[in-house]
């Protein structure tokens, strides 16, 4: 089967989307403030004339992109184009202020190029067991997998819990808009026909990543002059070689595992590479400093975190990261049903994807490592002409899905809500999963109380549903347990409220200016704390007071 996705992917056509969505992919991680998740969502309505398979090539190869683009940004220009490459910017601008920008660019390259076949081949192994385990599963056990997806993505991401379950629940209200699939009763329309097949999730992915961020971003738009760092076409030595393979490695075992996780991400296989590469490296001075393993290792797990995340996706209709749940509205867009059954019924499609992934990851190695000061160029664009173009390419996207004024009016209200959910540091990701999974929630929770003729125990009669529901109250009640030992044994709270506050201002001063993720999704202002930023000799203060303390 993947041979024949080879054939299907390696049409001259499908080709020419690969590329298309891997320079895509590169140009807006690159971009600051501009991911993967956006861009895909506003190609969704482009998207319409094309083959399902080639739109989705075309995907595969923007998300593949947007996780290598980032590097450019934090080496050169010491920002993160996403948030996942927070931690890059530590040692990789480092190297660059110290002329070794090159080294740093072809080992993030290389290294992403490792990680994501590796990841990929272990997507091929993998998948088809998890398919074959997931058909085997019930309408109770697939409502408990799915409701687990959704807290744990809610309970995980952002400071507020509070903030996450009402993110989750105007999700889930969204969700709801339209006819009753069981009565035709109409819900949540307000006497609106138009609003009777409910909100296209088209319109939704478009107003919450695009036209939300295009506003917040542009509200906060910086009007001063970055320096980027000159670099010339990448290349390693051999020491360089033999400092990276390693970590390349070792980042690929980071994070395949967390990327397929619900909530796992990117960000935390990254960090704990990081900590690895240090606590192994046979140049502890130098990190801090420009050490290369501190740029090779997390640019690893974060291209295998991407793979990692599409297992869950393909197998179980499950998507972990913003990135994951537009693509499954691809999917639904094209009237294709996400799930176990998705191989089975769409099988050259699914394995033409992920050949794709094989040919996306060595075009992005072949072109980028040319391209590199091409892509150093593209960081002075200027923003509001980047920003200016998202808004009108959303609009003239969204009124293409139905022809629709009434669309219109949505994608306004909708960005106004997302501009809103940034402003208040409530997340994004929990509302578009809502709206994707609370239809599909909503279709195997009546499932089961029909086959249980309404009996609740219905919702419990599979040991798999039984294992998932315990997993779903730890890790609700984890944070309250942690609470209430901490509240029993104040010198304990206490010493760890003064390390939590010692690594900030640690964590401050060692990114050298690199900007935190913000409250919501990576955009924010000040520290990403919700606080004015210290200067230099406050936090030299703090850190002295401490250590009296």
């Amino acid at each position: 089967m993947l041979m024949q996705g080879f054939a299907t992917a390696a049409t001259p056509m499908n080709l020419l989307y690969a590329c298309i969505g891997v320079l895509l992919g590169t140009a807006v991680g690159v971009l600051p403030g501009i991911g993967p998740a956006m861009t895909i969502a506003l190609l969704l309505p482009v998207t319409y004339v094309l083959e399902p398979t080639s739109a989705l090539i075309m995907f595969a190869g923007v998300y593949y992109g947007g996780m290598y683009g980032g590097s450019t940004t934090s080496i050169l220009l010491n920002t993160p184009g996403e948030s996942s490459t927070v931690i890059t910017a530590i040692e990789g601008h480092k190297m660059a202020k110290a002329g070794r920008a090159a080294q740093a660019l072809a080992t993030a390259a290389i290294g992403s190029f490792v990680a994501g076949t590796i990841g990929t081949a272990l997507l091929v192994t993998l998948a088809p067991i998890v398919v074959k385990f997931a058909v085997s599963l019930g309408a109770p056990s697939y409502l408990a997998i799915m409701i687990l997806a959704l807290i744990a993505v809610t309970a995980v991401l952002g400071a507020s819990k509070l903030r996450g379950f009402a993110s989750l629940g105007l999700g889930l209200a969204i969700g709801l808009v339209g006819m009753d699939i069981v009565t035709g009763q109409g819900r949540l329309i307000f006497g609106q026909p138009l609003l009777s097949d409910g909100v296209d999730i088209v319109v939704v992915a478009v107003a919450i990543f695009a036209l939300g961020e295009a506003l917040w971003v542009a509200a906060h738009l910086l009007r001063t002059k970055t320096q980027t760092i000159p670099v010339g076409r990448p290349w390693m030595g051999k020491s360089d070689w033999k400092r990276s393979w390693k970590p390349w490695l070792r980042g690929t075992a980071f994070g395949f595992p967390f990327g397929a996780l619900p909530a796992g991400g990117a960000e935390i296989p990254t960090f704990l590479s990081y900590v690895t590469e240090k606590k192994l490296s046979k140049h502890p001075e130098e990190f801090g400093h420009g050490a290369i393993e501190g740029v090779a290792g997390p640019e690893a797990a974060n291209n295998a975190s991407a793979a990692g995340t599409l297992t869950p996706m393909l197998a179980l209709g499950l998507p972990t990261n913003a990135t994951a749940a537009v693509m499954l509205a691809a999917f639904m867009q094209f009237g294709i049903e996400p799930g176990p059954l998705l191989f089975e019924n769409e099988p050259q499609l699914v394995w033409a994807l992920i050949a794709s992934l094989f040919i996306g990851n060595t075009l992005l190695l072949v072109i980028n490592l040319p391209l590199a000061p091409l892509w150093a160029k593209l960081l002075q664009l200027p923003r509001p002409y980047l920003y200016a173009g998202i808004l009108f390419f959303a609009t003239l996207g969204t009124f293409a899905v139905n022809s629709q004024t009434f669309d219109l009016v949505l994608l306004l209200v909708l960005g106004l809500l997302g501009f809103a959910m940034r402003r208040f540091g409530v997340p994004v990701l929990p509302l578009v999963l809502g709206v994707i999974l609370g239809p599909r929630i909503e279709k195997q929770l009546r499932q089961a109380l029909q086959l249980s003729s309404g009996d609740p125990v219905g919702l419990v009669n599979e040991p798999v549903a039984v294992v998932v529901y315990v997993i779903i109250a730890l890790v609700l009640l984890w944070p309250v347990v942690t609470a209430i030992l901490r509240r029993s044994n104040p010198r304990m709270a206490a010493a760890v409220a003064l390390h939590a506050e010692e690594r900030e201002v640690l964590s401050g001063e060692e990114n050298d200016g690199a900007p935190a993720a913000g409250p919501a999704d990576g955009a924010g202002l000040d520290n990403g704390s919700g606080r004015p930023a210290q200067s230099a000799a406050e936090q030299e203060a703090s850190v002295q007071q401490k250590q009296k303390h």
